[in-house]
């Protein structure tokens, strides 16, 4: 099947299979005219990489999960460690966005909102780069 037909089947778009080819997650086959043949197989890999990327696996993660998806020999202790791996990472970004959004929410209720220039959102910018700079 061509790109159009796998980009409707898989819900990517013919660019992000593209890239994912460039990538190395997926090899189609190339006719004799140059244009690429998928497979029920790539269109499979290609739904099992959307899926990873909706929850935030980098590409270099999703190699390693694809390789162990097609290691008959696997064992799903090493498929646990790197997902296990990946919820630790999560973790610590929710953390580090939880605390983002607490600054911005402590600066946008000190803030007047009104005409005056006066700002605790600039303010509270102004203050953190000049700490930041600091280190």
């Amino acid at each position: 099947m061509n790109i159009s037909t796998a980009e409707k089947l898989s819900g990517l778009s013919c660019k992000t299979i593209r890239d994912y080819e460039v990538a190395g997650l997926i090899q189609p086959l190339r006719q004799h005219n140059g244009y690429r043949s998928y497979s029920e197989a790539d269109i499979a890999t290609l739904c099992f990489i959307k899926h990873a990327r909706e929850v935030d696996f980098s590409l270099a993660q999703i190699a390693e999960l694809l390789a162990l998806r097609n290691n008959p020999q696997r064992a799903s202790a090493d498929v646990k460690t790197l997902v296990g791996e990946h919820i630790q990472r999560l973790n610590q970004k929710i953390m580090d966005l939880n605390n983002m959004k607490n600054t911005l929410e402590s600066w946008y209720n000190l803030c007047g909102g009104n005409t005056s220039p006066q700002c605790a959102i600039i303010d509270g910018l102004d203050k953190h780069g000049h700490t930041n700079s600091r280190h």
